[in-house]
């Protein structure tokens, strides 16, 4: 028999379980379909205020998002291609200017390569990533976004954070010029 979906209460809780450094995913983020969650500290991006981690103060929510498979999602797009990661495309709108990052069109506006590499180890510096399987991860998605308020996710967000979202992803896309 198989065991109910845990309650939204229980996937709030763990996601605000201890986040793991972005080299520990490949190890120990399982292959199973969850939630993640990406933390920062006050310093980092300081314009978006998220909600301060209950365990570690220095930590405010960035972004919450789902996978079918926890690991692939957060390695392979999350730490490896702007293409296929909205939280990849924003961070680099953020940072464009103060990283100087490049873009280019393939089918969909990209970092260029080595960007797409500076952009992966500016994450391992400067973030943390806690997550919790959950079988439909889709069915809670909207209603733990709600209850945690991540400043990242735009189609959640409201007043001045959501135009600072909107700007930096506008801002990604403009930079590489017309679509060719």
């Amino acid at each position: 028999m198989a065991s109910d979906p845990a309650p939204i209460d229980t996937v709030v809780d763990e996601l605000l379980t201890s986040p793991a450094c972005t080299e520990e995913i490949r190890t120990q983020a399982p292959s199973a379909p969850g939630l993640y969650a990406w933390w920062a500290p006050p310093a980092v991006l300081p314009e978006l205020v998220g909600p301060a981690h209950p365990a570690v103060p220095d930590l405010r929510l960035l972004y919450v998002g789902i996978a079918t498979k926890l690991r692939s999602r957060l390695v392979s797009n999350h730490l490896g291609r702007s293409g296929s990661s909205t939280l990849r495309r924003t961070l680099a709108g953020l940072l464009l200017d103060e990283q100087s990052y490049r873009t280019r069109w393939t089918d969909r506006v990209v970092l260029i390569d080595d960007d797409e590499v500076r952009l992966t180890g500016w994450m391992g510096t400067n973030l943390r990533v806690s997550w919790c399987t959950y079988p439909t991860p889709r069915d809670v998605e909207g209603d733990i976004i709600r209850a945690l308020h991540p400043p990242l996710n735009a189609d959640h967000a409201s007043g001045t954070t959501l135009q600072v979202v909107k700007a930096a992803r506008r801002h990604y896309y403009d930079s590489a010029g017309p679509r060719p």
